[in-house]
């Protein structure tokens, strides 16, 4: 006679606020349907290499409280089983030897291709659904729901920056923040816009391959414009996959850096920071100028950082819708809540069609979001080159004539996005037909918000 069948969870990646809650509300509502639940310790490690020692048995009475924690309650690892034709039919064997045929994999995009694979592998064998986090936020979700851990990690972000605002204000000094966002810049732009930061620097912003010389003139730009108007501090928060958009040959020494089992560069390898901060001191050195600077990287304190109520109680949804899901027949899905509402997302619509992995959500720098991040920084601007008075101001820090100033650093703003122009009114309005009565329009009906302090 066959044993009952059991759900497992399994989780990949890095760690984010939220695995815990996912975990125990999963947990909680397989149990109460008579299912029996297994963790899979240290995401794919033990199971792509035939060993099912590594497990944990997972009850109500032991996960009942976890969803507070952060962390993993079941460990998690980068190991990827789709290297190997025989690592995914080992991962696939083990769950069998488990007696699993229900597995839910929560994890980024390495994780979500790693669950689709297994699935495909599995033939139907095993139901499998992918609950989406990171704090990089880069999921291809719509652009309205964000990924879990996000939030919290942003929370935590914004609150080590406050710290190294007042210090730098204090001081005298500038900090150059290096924060997580391996391919897109969600997160660094989320901390900076809300900490009201100098300025942030995100890899969506530039052209590809990035000049080490653009990201550092960009920051000499903002640290001369401060200057100026006598103010020796600044902070600026650059995403660390900025370092990875940049030409290797501007980065000596890079390609001897350790990568992952997915191929990704160890960041924590490069000190992106320090080298940010060595190159601004040189060019600031030739400039005749001098600044006091200190490279900070923040990642791993944001990362198992208790969740906040808001990431808390999304993760206890998707943890139960995935189980619930799973347990009513569903497989083969990405388990998102949009709009307080559940929808699957089929794994095949997660793939870009070019590469064959999974796609990449970036930040939208055409939207009004980013727009309005960009006139709230402080840093070099189109209009700057349109005003001899505030460009005399700038070259005179550099100790430059003003057709030497504008031919080192007007090229930095040729990617800058156009000003933002909001047109006639529309929308919601009293009257209840789309748009505000006559009476009650602004005008005139262009407006161009001007550029800030």
């Amino acid at each position: 006679m066959s044993q009952q069948k059991k759900l497992a969870i399994l989780v990949g990646g890095g760690p984010a606020p939220g695995i815990n809650s996912v975990i125990g509300a999963a947990t909680i509502r397989s149990a109460l349907e008579g299912v029996e639940v297994i963790g899979i310790r240290d995401g794919f490690q033990w199971i792509q290499n035939a060993n099912i020692d590594y497990v944990t048995p997972l009850t109500m009475e032991a996960i009942s409280r976890i969803h507070f924690r952060g962390g993993s309650f079941i460990g998690i690892s980068r190991a990827n089983p789709t290297v190997d034709p025989q690592f995914l039919e080992n991962a696939v064997i083990s769950l069998l030897r488990l007696n699993v045929d229900k597995l839910i994999t929560i994890g980024g995009d390495d994780t979500a291709y790693s669950a689709m694979r297994l699935a495909q592998k599995s033939a139907g064998r095993i139901a499998v659904v992918h609950v989406p986090k990171t704090i990089d936020n880069d999921l291809p979700l719509p652009p309205h729901v964000d990924t879990f851990g996000f939030q919290t990690a942003r929370h935590i972000g914004v609150e080590i920056v406050k710290n190294l605002m007042v210090d730098a204000h204090t001081t005298s000094r500038w900090y150059f923040v290096v924060t997580m966002g391996r391919k897109a810049g969600h997160l660094a732009l989320g901390i900076g816009k809300a900490s009201g930061a100098t300025l942030t620097l995100i890899p969506e912003e530039f052209p590809h391959p990035i000049r080490l010389k653009t990201i550092v003139d960009t920051l000499v730009g903002a640290i001369l414009k401060r200057l100026a108007y006598g103010r020796k501090h600044g902070v600026a928060i650059v995403a660390e996959g900025v370092v990875l958009g940049i030409d290797p040959s501007d980065l000596t020494g890079i390609e001897h850096v350790e990568r992952d089992s997915h191929g990704h560069i160890r960041i924590a390898e490069v000190d992106f920071g320090e080298i940010l901060k060595r190159e601004v001191q040189k060019r600031l050195a030739q400039l005749g100028a001098k600044s006091t600077m200190i490279a900070k990287n923040i990642g791993y304190e944001l990362r198992c950082a208790d969740p906040i109520p808001s990431d808390m109680e999304y993760c206890r949804d998707l943890g139960y819708c995935a189980a619930k899901y799973l347990l009513s027949g569903g497989h083969d899905a990405l388990i998102t809540m949009q709009g307080g509402e559940f929808v699957p997302v089929p794994f095949t619509d997660l793939l870009d069609p070019e590469t064959g992995r999974s796609r990449v959500r970036m930040v939208n720098i055409q939207s009004t979001r980013y727009a309005i991040a960009r006139r709230y920084m402080i840093r070099l601007r189109r209009d700057d080159f349109e005003d001899p008075h505030e460009l005399a101001k700038f070259a005179a820090v550099a100790k430059m004539n003003l057709d030497k100033f504008r031919q080192e650093f007007e090229p930095l703003v040729q990617s800058e996005p156009p000003p933002l122009r909001f047109g006639p009114l529309f929308g919601t309005g009293g009257n209840g037909h789309g748009k505000l009565p006559d009476d009650q329009i602004q005008h005139p009906a262009t407006a161009v918000i001007p550029a800030e302090p």
